[in-house]
């Protein structure tokens, strides 16, 4: 992939552009094998590749500039700015569309955040599409309320503009610091969420749930998931840090008992309108903490998923895991390295299946699915 900013040297977050793809997957597996060299690993997967260019369904732009003449990028420490309408990650097909939030900008007053002066109003836009359909949400994320009458006025323009915007509001984020957004939402648009399809199942993204970025292997990590799952004829399980709900809702069926906990209130809503439209009556999605919800209950189901932040599952839970000891435990993570950990104190468990999945192209970052067994001996 070229890319003209990382060659002018302004953008480096593709750390690994360099790198020719066989060889990025190369060193991920590789670094993978490292992490789990302590481990007996019965099936080693070959890992599942990813488009090398725009592949992206979500920008998080920082607005920088004049209100005149916005840019869309991101912003060094030293405080130079890049604009990034072009980076080729995203489909070209982005493009008109940052061009129209462009104008927008400076039609609404919206006048970009400066950090160094703590001045202005709009700090990022947040652009999602939903493959499925072509729809789109956008979100202003701004440092205060003072600008929403006069953002909502000048919408007719863009929405004349860029019809696939189905969901637009705005963040309220007011404190100084590189927060990406707030607690608060105002949505303008009668439609509150967008519907993604994988693989048959509809998945909903509402403004403050979590949805991965790389939809092609999002897709196959959850198919995976999927199959792996119902080779074990299981009737229960659970699927913690469920998020919208993506993986329990492929591996359940109608004869099912599934629960899924996450402790975003937004992405449990999605996961419920999801589940409705499959008519799964014996699925449940609660928004509670993970950890505790387990710790709570005294009998567990045959299989135990886990999607956990980039922290891991942590002690506590390995702990009450080796306790309580289920069959399976299907381990889903962001970052191999504490997946790695939280194995080794799973120590009744072999690793049966592990498989790469390349969700971050030109980075050092991958996602892991590992299905763990409970050891006979």
């Amino acid at each position: 992939m070229r890319c003209v900013q990382y060659t002018a040297g302004h953008c480096h977050s593709c750390q690994w552009l360099d790198k020719s793809y066989s060889q990025q997957l190369s060193d991920k597996q590789q670094n993978l094998k490292q992490l789990l060299q302590e481990e007996s690993v019965m099936h080693w997967l070959s890992p599942v590749v990813s488009s090398t260019s725009g592949f992206r369904n979500k920008a998080k732009m920082v607005v920088s500039g004049s209100v005149e003449r916005p840019l869309l990028g991101m912003l060094h420490r030293d405080g130079r700015t890049v604009d990034l309408c072009d980076c080729p990650l995203y489909p070209q097909y982005f493009q008109p569309v940052f061009e129209a939030i462009k104008v927008f900008i400076a039609k609404a007053g919206l006048v970009p955040y400066n950090v160094g002066r703590k001045k202005g109003e709009l700090k990022y836009i947040l652009l999602t599409e939903s493959r499925a359909n072509g729809e789109m949400m956008l979100r202003f994320v701004l440092r205060s309320e003072t600008k929403l009458a006069q953002l909502e006025r000048a919408l007719p323009w863009l929405q004349g503009q860029l019809p696939q915007l189905a969901v637009i509001s705005a963040n309220i984020q007011p404190t100084h610091m590189a927060i990406l957004e707030g607690e608060k939402e105002i949505i303008f648009t009668e439609q509150k969420m967008l519907q993604e399809t994988f693989n048959g199942i509809p998945l909903f993204i509402r403004p403050r749930s979590f949805f991965q970025t790389n939809p092609d292997v999002a897709s196959e990590l959850y198919a995976t998931a999927g199959r792996w799952v119902r080779e074990l004829n299981i009737s229960s399980m659970w699927d913690l840090f469920c998020g919208a709900g993506g993986f329990g809702l492929h591996c359940a069926d109608k004869e099912t008992k599934l629960t899924g906990i996450e402790i975003s209130a937004e992405a449990i809503e999605c996961a419920k309108s999801s589940a409705k439209t499959l008519g799964l009556e014996s699925v449940e999605f609660q928004a509670l903490d993970s950890t505790h919800f387990a710790l709570d209950k005294s009998q567990i189901p045959e299989l135990v998923l886990v999607n956990p932040p980039r922290r891991g599952i942590g002690k506590e839970l390995c702990e009450y895991l080796g306790r309580m000891s289920p069959k399976f435990v299907l381990y889903s993570s962001c970052n191999a390295q504490t997946m790695a950990k939280d194995i080794a104190m799973l120590k009744q468990y072999r690793i049966e299946k592990v498989q790469l999945f390349d969700m971050f192209p030109h980075t050092e970052h991958y996602e892991t699915l590992a299905l763990l067994v409970m050891d006979a001996n």
